[in-house]
């Protein structure tokens, strides 16, 4: 599991750093957004690196029975220090449940979390509201509870359709299952989304076809493909330093990409993120929150991420630790950081290149140190050596070829003139 990144202690433990009203928009954003961290799950998969457990009865406040209690208290404590900073209470454009597993817990908790997002600082009415899940921690009447609380979408944790490529994976649920979920999701009125990952150590370009051909058969609204990353610390990692699996290779992964990208094209998928795919109308406007730079959003739980003002903030990452601050009346933020010009300049360039939407050229012109001096060279240049649309970039936008989302990170350090 990563340590969390170093960072300032707030000065008070009972207030927000006056960071949160600085910034281009000061602390008032056009839009809002909420994460929910659920950290347990029933088993930790060999390549996850995320902040989860599977004891879910670590002590009072971070059992799995009192989560939805604490969560609450952690919100209002965050809504009172906002206040006190000057900040409004925005409602909700967006709330995603993420984990871990939200799904280990019960929907009535689910729909608790969300009630405390909307007894704080109120949902927008036309509210986008997801939680992941792992297929076979839901049935039909747990889907419709879902649907019942309000639930707009669900991602399930699909990986792979390959029997040994989950059994790699650690995962639990066999590949008959997530159709069967799916189903269910559509019956009860939730739109749908699939998360698959290719690179898996064994895993062949045929096992990555048939992945992709099975979700693109459930007819999901949305589909997500991750290259794996093999995370120091891991066990995945272990077993790749012990010359138990093979390290995945950057060229079996691009060639993966452009498979899914070609397969999924077919099948009425448009990209509109390096690793997202949606039908038209389908895109997740909570993850569009993050790479738009026009939201600011607060995650609740432990080891949640925040961003308000020119304040990055991240909370206390063990649940039993996290629940101790809360229940001790502090806010559970263990650091943060001061985003200056420069830095917010390198994530809009960053996030923006990643979208289909792409960049704006006379934005990125104000945000480079020289002033735009240069530009229109690499500009040229990335269009000669095919990794940005030639046609978007005449019309004053950076968007990425096929070819350039497979070196995304060079061509936002030439843009950034690193």
């Amino acid at each position: 599991m990563p340590s969390q990144p170093e960072g300032q202690k707030l000065p008070d433990p009972y207030a927000l750093p006056d960071a949160v009203n600085q910034g281009d928009q000061g602390g008032q954003p056009k839009n809002f957004s909420v994460y929910l961290h659920v950290p347990y799950c029933r088993v930790r998969c060999g390549y996850c690196d995320f902040n989860t457990y599977t004891n879910l009865t670590m002590g009072p406040g971070a059992n799995a029975g009192d989560y939805p209690q604490t969560l609450a208290a952690e919100a209002r404590l965050v809504a009172g220090a906002m206040q006190r900073a000057g900040l409004s209470l925005p409602p909700a454009s967006t709330v995603f449940i993420g984990g871990g597993t939200p799904t280990m817990l019960a929907a009535k908790d689910l729909a608790a979390m969300v009630d405390t997002v909307a007894q704080t600082w109120g949902l927008s009415d036309d509210v986008e509201i997801t939680t992941e899940a792992n297929p076979e921690t839901v049935d039909a009447p747990y889907l419709q509870a879902l649907a019942s609380a309000g639930f707009t979408r669900v991602s399930f944790g699909m990986q792979s359709a390959v029997p040994a490529v989950l059994k790699t994976l650690d995962r639990t649920h066999t590949p008959a299952r997530v159709p069967q979920v799916v189903a269910w999701a559509k019956q009860a009125g939730l739109q749908t989304s699939v998360d698959l990952i290719y690179g898996s150590p064994g895993e062949s370009l045929a096992d990555w076809r048939l992945s992709l051909e099975a979700a693109v058969a459930m007819e999901p609204d949305h589909i997500s493909a991750y290259a794996l990353v093999i995370e120091p610390g891991t066990k995945m990692w272990g077993q790749v330093r012990r010359g138990e699996l093979p390290m995945p290779s950057d060229d079996d992964e691009a060639s993966k990409y452009e498979l899914a990208d070609q397969l999924l094209k077919d099948a009425g998928y448009n990209w509109y993120e390096i690793s997202n795919w949606a039908r038209p109308g389908y895109q997740c406007r909570h993850n569009q929150a993050y790479w738009r730079q026009d939201t600011f959003w607060w995650g609740l739980g432990p080891g949640a991420h925040s961003y308000l003002g020119a304040a990055r903030l991240w909370n206390t990452k063990h649940p039993l630790a996290w629940a101790n601050q809360i229940n001790s009346g502090q806010i559970p933020v263990a650091g943060w950081e001061h985003l200056g010009a420069s830095e917010r300049a390198t994530e809009v360039v960053m996030l923006a290149v990643r979208t289909r939407a792409g960049l704006d050229i006379d934005q990125l012109r104000q945000l480079r140190e020289d002033k735009g001096a240069g530009l229109s060279q690499v500009v040229a240049k990335l269009i000669a050596t095919g990794l940005i649309e030639p046609r978007q970039a005449l019309a004053g936008r950076v968007v990425l070829t096929l070819s350039g989302r497979l070196l995304a990170d060079g061509v936002t350090s030439q843009l950034l003139g690193w």
